[in-house]
């Protein structure tokens, strides 16, 4: 069993990772949020006009000649001055990048957890625990080959991370409108499908 200390390191990552997230999708920091929106477009947008592997290996030619460029640079001018400060990238060479046995095993139980949950749904669905969602699964898959025709994978993508970086400041700044007329059509779905299972025999949820 693991140590409650260990247990609330890990707890206090996760909340710290996930704060972060959360910061950067409500534009806490313009900047920060600005550069990871503005770079993540950018690479999805490169990816429309080429290649995976033209994209990844132009990225790692620019960061290497940046980094080259920087080096050859700070040893040109140390020379010059003649100051002995060492490798430019120091500090980064000295970080610990390498993941823990405890990080690894972390990450490994939530995976298993999310595959194991999702195996479970699929499970349910496709073998029609309950029929209602069963029926929602399946208007949802009609309703994605639609989507499908329209748009390829990529553009998918790029219209997701454009919500995901707009939508969460757009509630906050309306929240009450919204959540009013989400209340409005939960209500009229859920007449819709009350009026379903009534007329359908064993669509009826069983009671709890």
């Amino acid at each position: 069993m693991q140590s409650t200390a260990d247990g609330t390191k890990k707890e206090c990552s996760w909340s710290s990772w996930k704060g972060q997230a959360i910061d950067l999708l409500y534009w806490r920091n313009v900047k920060q949020s600005g550069a990871v929106f503005g770079s993540v477009l950018l690479l999805l947008f490169s990816l429309t006009q080429f290649s995976v592997v033209s994209v990844g290996a132009y990225l790692t030619l620019a960061a290497l000649s940046a980094s080259i460029s920087f080096r050859i640079y700070k040893s040109v001018l140390q020379a010059v001055q003649k100051t002995d400060e060492g490798h430019p990238f120091k500090s980064y060479l000295e970080v610990e990048i390498s993941l823990s046995q405890d990080q690894i095993g972390n990450y490994a139980d939530k995976a298993l957890l999310y595959a194991n949950t999702c195996m479970k749904e699929l499970r349910r669905l496709f073998l029609v625990q309950d029929l209602i969602d069963s029926l929602k699964f399946a208007v949802l898959m009609w309703l994605l080959t639609y989507v499908g025709a329209l748009f390829n994978g990529l553009t998918l993508l790029i219209l997701a991370v454009v919500s995901m970086f707009s939508m969460p400041i757009v509630y906050e700044k309306h929240q009450a409108q919204i959540d009013q007329y989400v209340g409005l059509i939960r209500t009229q779905v859920n007449s819709v499908v009350g009026k379903i299972q009534a007329k359908i025999p064993g669509a009826k949820r069983k009671e709890e």
